[in-house]
């Protein structure tokens, strides 16, 4: 069955929201970006804050990916050269740090929002998401349903049923539930749910992997037909329920 696509988000317009990542390590910035464009957004790098501010002329982003600390200026100025033409563009702040003042200084000079490295990339969206929204950006047609045989997840209200019964969940079990849903009967490594559901740099320990998929088993498969399957040496694949 093929997963359900995620709801989108468009310009008022109808085409797909544009989005500016501005970060000095290239890695960072494609790793966000691959994240982006599964979402069906439209995506530029910048590596340099004269070039995020070249791009965003050229670009008109919906929303922007700023990382605080960049080799020529610092993010602060980047968003102050970017709202001089841009005066409402949302910003997504990258911070390495963990003072409050400067999270504080940053969203008194326009930024709208911060997230603290080390982050999950689904985070990043989910707040690029938000931030769009109450920007305008307009909900498309699709649903925000994923349905895989008897299990539905709704990746915007956070409810999940199997089989008519209501799951709760941790906001980790979620993120990982809803990235095996997306993915159904794909076969996804540790290192591929590392990467999507955990920090950029979250290092080896796939252990948390099988961790939390034993987690999501005693409340998605507890009693009933197994649906998330471990393929030795591969990794996790979720797929409908072979029945009674």
């Amino acid at each position: 069955m093929p997963t359900t696509p995620p709801a989108q988000l468009t310009r008022p317009d109808g085409t797909p929201v544009r989005v500016l990542v501005v970060d000095d390590e290239v890695n960072i910035a494609e790793l966000i970006s691959m994240a982006l464009r599964y979402e069906g957004w439209v995506v530029e790098t910048a590596h340099t804050g004269t070039k995020a501010v070249a791009a965003a002329r050229t670009l008109a982003p919906d929303a922007v990916v700023l990382d605080m600390m960049l080799p020529d200026f610092d993010g602060l100025e980047v968003l102050r050269r970017m709202r001089a033409s841009h005066p409402d563009v949302p910003v997504l702040f990258l911070t390495a740090r963990d003072a409050v003042e400067d999270r504080i200084a940053g969203l008194t000079a326009g930024g709208d929002d911060y997230v603290t490295k080390p982050f999950s990339l689904e985070e990043v969206v989910a707040r690029l998401r938000a931030l769009m929204r109450r920007a305008g950006a307009q909900q498309a047609a699709t649903s925000s349903v994923l349905t895989v045989g008897d299990l539905t997840l709704d990746e915007d209200s956070h409810e999940v049923v199997r089989a008519g019964t209501e799951i709760t969940l941790t906001a980790t079990e979620f993120e990982l539930l809803r990235y095996l849903m997306r993915n159904p009967r794909r076969v996804l490594s540790k290192a591929q749910i590392l990467d999507r559901v955990w920090n950029y740099d979250f290092g080896g320990q796939a252990n948390v992997v099988e961790l939390y998929i034993s987690y999501l088993r005693k409340k998605v498969d507890a009693g009933r037909e197994p649906m998330i399957h471990t393929m030795r040496g591969a990794g996790y694949v979720l797929k409908p329920a072979a029945g009674p």
